[in-house]
């Protein structure tokens, strides 16, 4: 492999892992809409949003019958 080459493929690695480390490379958008029914709880009663978002968990609290605070779902997935 082209020493350059090399280079940046490392250079990205790091850059994208001290991103994901660092909490800033959250669930999209895509991730976090779908059924509020549909979701599944990442978080004890009373989880505050940053902690929410801690664990790249979603955080929606506009239905108080749904969990506020549930894990993401493939963007992959079908839909039917």
């Amino acid at each position: 492999m082209n020493y350059k080459v090399f280079c940046l493929f490392a250079i990205a690695l790091i850059v994208g892992s001290s991103i994901s480390v660092n909490g800033q490379n959250g669930p999209s958008d895509d991730e976090c809409s779908f059924e509020a029914t549909l979701r599944q709880n990442c978080g004890d009663p009373g989880i505050t949003q940053e902690q929410c978002t801690e664990r790249n968990c979603c955080y929606n609290a506009n239905d108080p019958y749904a969990a506020w605070c549930f894990y993401p779902r493939k963007v992959d997935e079908c839909e039917f």
